[in-house]
């Protein structure tokens, strides 16, 4: 029997796994719809609760998506929502708005396109670089306060500002990349975390598909702009995965799900990894990872063998709009 965990001292109990819909919505090439929705059935089947989405996520899509999904079967999940991304009808990235009166026009679209009466977890997707964080969350509270929002998450955000927006309002988890061959947040962002008793919901833990040794599927993938997949830092990357291959096939097991499994073993801040399978063949082959057990020395080896990636983590520009790599 799978135990859930609690994200926060005040957020709700969920599965240890969760799922992230994003690359159900196009950012990963194209995707089948009707897979996705099976996908997600399963994950219900499965037991997992935390579903991920983001209103910019296919410019709508994808809330429309897990919400056709979820009908009928909207109290087995705990719905977190990520929001302030401006996006052209091109597709393009416009910067952020967190202002308090966009947060209500935003839960309220949310609200609609996923078919609910309250989002469990909502979360601004950035620091919107114009706006104080208390006011965004001031607004997030206004919210809760009046039933359409149960809790309060962030994303990409680093110590100053956690602890700012934890002074205006609890904060049940915060989102941050973090895997394997991405451990920056464990120097600075984590104590701050265990002091104020806030879990991680952890994405990437795959590294955008890196360490499974899933390929670009054309120029409609956004990876293809990511500088750990181009390059002298891709050939560098390749090396790193076949050296994770090997180590997981010593165990009898995948290199997606060894790299999963050293997210999922205990420390002292709780981590939710966020797993992106688009299909139910790849959440069954994660939901995998749930029976490795490793000790403190084998992850304290996997460490060792399998370093940090190379190459930033987004485009310099997007770089720059990361509060968390202030830290």
């Amino acid at each position: 029997m799978t135990l859930p965990v609690q994200l926060g001292h005040t957020g709700p109990q969920v599965h240890p796994i969760a799922l992230g819909c994003m690359g159900m919505s196009g950012m990963y090439g194209p995707a089948d719809e009707a897979e996705s929705e099976a996908t997600i059935h399963a994950a219900l089947e499965r037991g997992v609760t935390l579903f991920d989405t983001g209103d910019f996520y296919g410019m709508g899509h994808n809330e429309l998506l897990l919400g056709r999904a979820l009908r009928g079967r909207r109290d087995q999940a705990v719905v977190s929502v990520k929001f302030g991304a401006q996006r052209g009808p091109d597709g393009a990235w416009l910067g952020y708005d967190a202002r308090p009166a966009a947060v209500k026009t935003f839960a309220a679209y949310s609200l609609k396109r996923l078919g609910v009466d309250h989002i469990d977890i909502y979360r601004p997707a950035r620091l919107d670089p114009n706006v104080p964080i208390e006011d965004t969350i001031g607004a997030i509270a206004d919210l809760v306060r009046a039933g359409y929002v149960r809790h309060i998450g962030l994303s990409e955000v680093g110590p100053e500002t956690i602890r700012r927006a934890y002074a205006v309002h609890p904060i049940v988890d915060l989102q941050i990349e973090y895997a394997l061959v991405s451990r920056a947040p464990e120097a600075k962002i984590f104590p701050v975390l265990r002091e104020l008793g806030i879990a991680v919901t952890a994405y990437g833990v795959l590294s955008r598909g890196l360490l499974s040794g899933s390929t670009m599927k054309g120029p409609a993938d956004f990876r293809a702009h990511m500088p750990r997949f181009t390059g002298e830092n891709g050939a560098q990357n390749r090396v790193l995965v076949e050296t994770l291959q090997a180590l997981a096939a010593a165990r009898g097991v995948t290199a997606s799900q060894l790299a999963i499994a050293w997210v999922l073993a205990p420390r002292d801040v709780t981590i939710v990894p966020t797993i992106g399978s688009r299909t139910r063949a790849q959440l069954d082959e994660a939901l995998g990872a749930l029976a490795i057990t490793l000790s403190a020395s084998e992850r304290a080896e996997l460490e060792a063998a399998v370093p940090a990636v190379a190459g930033e983590r987004y485009a310099p520009a997007q770089m720059k709009t990361l509060d968390s790599e202030r830290a």
